[in-house]
Parts: C-alpha cells; structure tokens; sequence
C-alpha cells in the first residue's frame, strides 16, 4: 500500500553515483585504482556554497539518510527524524549530502562489487579501509560537488568517529563537527564485541573463507548471531524491558528450548531481517574500521595534541544509557578540546533507549540539536 509521505519529509529521493577513476592509496597499504560511491542529496545548494552538510553513517548505515525511494517504501532512511523540513537539520537552509561509504555494501564500491583487475568479485579480497580512508573519499565527492568547506559534518556513533576525523585531518573543510554517542577510540570491551561478531560470521559453515558468493550462499547463521550480539549492545537494560520485559509469546512457559520470550522472538526477527540486505563481508571490514580508529596514535597517543588543529566549532552528544559509547568517553573529547582551547558545547542527554538513543526523536535531543543548527544556519549565506 502507498505511504502518504509526510509534508516536512524530504520525499522521493533518486540516489547518483559518482565513479572515481583517480586511485587512492589506503592507510592498510593497499590501493584502488578507481572506485564507486552511491550518495543522496537534500535540499538546494546556495549559490556561494557555504550551506553543505555532510551525513556520515554508522555501522550498518548507508547512503540513505532521509526520505523515500519508492512510493510503496515501508519506511524512511535510517534518520529520517533528523533530517528534512523544519527538523534539526532543515533543508530550508541546507543542502545535505549522505554517502554510502566505500567498502559498503549498499551501491559504493565493495566486497560485492567487482575488482577490475580479475574481473570477479572482491569478496573477502577487498582492501581494509579505515575511518582515515573514509575522509578522504567522502572529501573526494566534496571536490565533485564543488564544496570547498562543508558548513557542517553530523555522525553518530561510528559516524561521529568520521566527522571527528574530518575535523582532525582536514580542518579548513569544515565550520562545525557534530559527533554523537562516539569515543575517541573503542574500549577493550568494544574491541572484544566485535571479534566475537567477526568469529560468529567466520565460523558459518556457509562462509567459505568469504568467498560464499563463489557457493552462492550467505553465511546467515554467523552474521544473523553477529547482528543479534551488536543488537543487545545497541539498546540498554532498561530500554529492553520496557519494550518486551519478560513476556512470553504464548502466555506460558514451555520447559523447552524453543523460542519463548518475546525478546527472543524480537532478536530473532531482527536477524533474519538483517541477513538479507547486509553482507557479511563488510560487516567484518565495518568492525575493523571501528577497531582501528585511534586518531591519537599519530600524536603519541596525546588526544590534546591530536586536536590542537581543529579549527571547527563543535557539538558534542552523549546519552546516559549508551553503555556502548558512555558519556564518560565524550567527556575525554570534550576535556581535549576545551583543553586544546577549542570552542566545544556538550550536552548529556538522560534517555533510557541506549546507544541506539541518537537514532530516535527524543525530545530534548531533537532540540538542542536543532538550536544548534540554527546557529550554524544564521553563518551560512542566504
């Protein structure tokens, strides 16, 4: 059935895709000689540039950011409560640019796509990129789109780890970062979550070292255990058992081993889901990007030296429940900063859903980061 589209929703959208045939050289050592991103954009660009946006993704985010691609689209992109008329970041005033990032699996250049030189698909041969790698494609389709400073660039979550970068690496490209529910580099523990998704994955029988499109198959056992896992992170304690307590599916218990909590029942569909549209190859290049991210490592592991660059203001967002990304690690950002004398707002929002948090319309999230993009709008030009 047709959905009515929301006034304030960006509406149809049409995803472009631009080819590079410049190579780049990726931190791992490797390179590419030319490569694919699949992007969307919202909203008008000014005419002297300065009201460009940038939307980086997290985990298992892509390109599509806000609005619809089809008529009969069962939902909007994946912060679709962020984005569009009149919300946080309002397309009045911006033009707002969501990619896909390179080694993705949603129409970038990847593990599915097919390498050049052998004329086959990548699979498990795909070079390891990283959060660095990232920056710079996603500044290589800035350099496409003519946009030679972003006024904003918004992530949360792994997404905030970019725009972090961004900030670091390439401080004259942008006036404002936003990093949300992020970390300057994961903990032992988060470390530690993703290999044990990375094991699920590789120990499917169905995974063939990852070559499992040569077999025609998908390893669902292993990445639908894999999604299950980072599920139960993404979401906290208390937000779990408002949603489905200990409910039962049948109103009693069985004394078996077969599906019997709701919360069961809820995993189990979010990984079947999962499993058909993400593929497993990328989810273990996604965890390792997570992984290696340590800008501090290039500054003798001296966050306030790491950002004595930084030239952007910027909003830092945490959430009390995130037991994932705590707001003790925004602190150590926020702390460099204002000790690198930079200009820093942060906020510390108190909502119970968890990391998951930065995705959903929380009400006073929703408006501070609406203040704040309203200042960011007034620098831009009409």
């Amino acid at each position: 059935m047709p959905v009515t589209i929301p006034s304030n929703s960006v509406g149809l959208i049409t995803p472009k895709i631009l080819h590079i045939n410049n190579p780049i050289n990726l931190e791992g050592g490797r390179y590419l000689a030319c490569y694919d991103l699949i992007y969307e954009t919202y909203g008008e660009l000014n005419a002297d540039r300065s009201n460009a946006v940038l939307i980086c993704h997290a985990l298992s985010g892509d390109h599509h950011a806000a609005g619809y691609h089809d008529i009969n689209d069962k939902k909007p992109g994946w912060w679709d409560v962020a984005i569009g008329y009149g919300k946080a970041i309002d397309i009045n005033y911006f033009f707002v640019v969501s990619l896909n990032n390179l080694g993705g699996c949603k129409g970038s250049t990847g593990p599915n796509s097919n390498n050049p030189e052998t004329h086959k698909i990548y699979g498990p041969d795909f070079p390891i990129v990283t959060v660095y790698d990232w920056v710079k494609t996603q500044a290589a389709l800035a350099d496409h789109l003519e946009i030679m400073q972003w006024a904003a660039v918004i992530g949360g979550s792994l997404g905030g780890m970019q725009a972090l970068q961004w900030a670091i690496s390439l401080p004259e490209r942008l006036r404002h970062v936003l990093i949300i529910a992020a970390a300057p580099k994961l903990s032992a523990q988060n470390i530690a979550f993703n290999e044990v998704a990375r094991t699920a994955i590789k120990s499917d029988s169905d995974f063939h070292n990852g070559h499992y499109a040569n077999y025609n198959t998908l390893p669902r056992r292993g990445l639908g255990l894999a999604r299950m896992l980072g599920h139960i992170t993404y979401l906290s304690d208390v937000a779990m058992g408002k949603k489905f307590g200990r409910e039962l599916r049948t109103g009693k218990i069985n004394y078996g081993y077969d599906i019997e909590f709701q919360i069961e029942s809820y995993l189990q569909h979010q990984s079947s889901n999962f499993v058909e549209w993400f593929d497993a190859n990328t989810y273990l290049l996604m965890t390792k990007a997570l992984d290696y991210f340590d800008p501090a490592k290039d500054f003798n592991n001296d966050l306030i030296a790491t950002f004595a660059g930084i030239k952007a203001k910027s909003l830092i967002v945490s959430f009390t429940s995130d037991w994932r990304f705590s707001p003790t690690r925004s602190h150590e950002i926020v702390n460099a900063l204002l000790s690198a004398n930079k200009y820093v707002s942060y906020v510390e929002i108190d909502a119970h859903q968890g990391h998951d948090a930065f995705l959903m319309p929380i009400d006073r999230y929703i408006k501070i980061f609406q203040t704040y993009m309203k200042q960011v709008a007034s620098e831009c030009s009409v």
